[in-house]
């Protein structure tokens, strides 16, 4: 299992914000954040509502964060405030880089929230990358990831509630995260399910929807996508890239270097 990349942390900070926002608004007053026209604004019914949110996101730690929203979910079980409160939990395990509790609270947070962008891709992400021949459950598992990750794309628009202080370069960096991960996710299944055409495909408009913060991981997957179709100088380009955004990943380097040196064998050294 990879770890998420920085671009996650990011998206992750971001829905913090919003939900840091919201929390700072008892009952309506003050500013909200932006909404798209005719979108309801979430917020705490009353005083103790609010006062216990604030409580429970202050939490820190993936276990303990889930409790407080557990919690916080028993008393009010009819809070619109709920999902922002999983969500930071979600935020926790990913800190903790624990995916199987990410997935498990993503899940939670899909249950309150079904249109939910970050709670879609990172579903969607974990279950991609976890992905197994051995997996009982694997048909299941596609599925999941074909549906979450496609409704993410298809909601994506409507569904972003950014904060009041976002800038329109923050937004829109923020969307194209959303949908890199999402189809990043579908090339990775589609590899796993040796849809090499479809996986390439995925994985280059995942690439170029991610320059700024180029993911090694998906450059990777890609050379490994056109090297199944024989595309070797182009998997070279790729996995040359791979190696070049790479970072201190001592894992994916040594696979990456040890498909490198495949693939100069294989072109002569050219690549495209």
């Amino acid at each position: 299992m990879k770890k998420l990349s920085r671009n996650t942390v990011l998206l992750l900070m971001f829905c913090s914000m919003n939900a840091t926002l919201i929390s700072q608004q008892p009952g309506g007053g003050g500013s909200k954040p932006a909404q798209p026209a005719g979108k309801h604004v979430p917020q705490a019914k009353t005083h103790p509502e609010f006062n216990d949110y604030n409580t429970a996101y202050a939490i820190a730690g993936g276990t303990a964060s889930e409790k407080a929203a557990d919690d916080f979910a028993a008393k009010y079980p009819d809070s619109e405030l709920k999902s922002f409160l999983y969500s930071k939990a979600m935020h926790e395990y990913q800190n903790e880089n624990n995916p199987a509790k990410m997935l498990s609270v993503g899940e939670k947070v899909l249950q309150l929230d079904p249109d939910n962008s970050i709670a879609l891709v990172l579903t969607a992400t974990v279950l991609a990358d976890s992905l197994s021949d051995a997996d009982t459950d694997r048909q299941a598992k596609i599925a999941r990831v074909r549906k979450n990750a496609s409704h993410a794309l298809d909601t994506v628009d409507s569904s972003f509630v950014p904060p009041a202080n976002a800038t329109p370069e923050q937004v829109t960096a923020y969307k194209s995260t959303l949908q890199s991960m999402a189809h990043s996710a579908l090339g990775i299944v589609a590899l796993k399910t040796a849809d090499d055409a479809a996986a390439e495909k995925e994985l280059k408009l995942s690439a170029d929807l991610n320059q700024s913060q180029p993911d090694p991981y998906i450059w990777y997957h890609l050379a490994l996508a056109q090297d199944h179709q024989k595309k070797y100088s182009e998997a070279l380009a790729s996995i040359n890239r791979a190696l070049q955004v790479m970072g201190a990943n001592a894992d994916l380097g040594n696979l990456a270097r040890g498909e490198q040196s495949r693939l100069l064998t294989l072109t002569g050294g050219a690549s495209k």
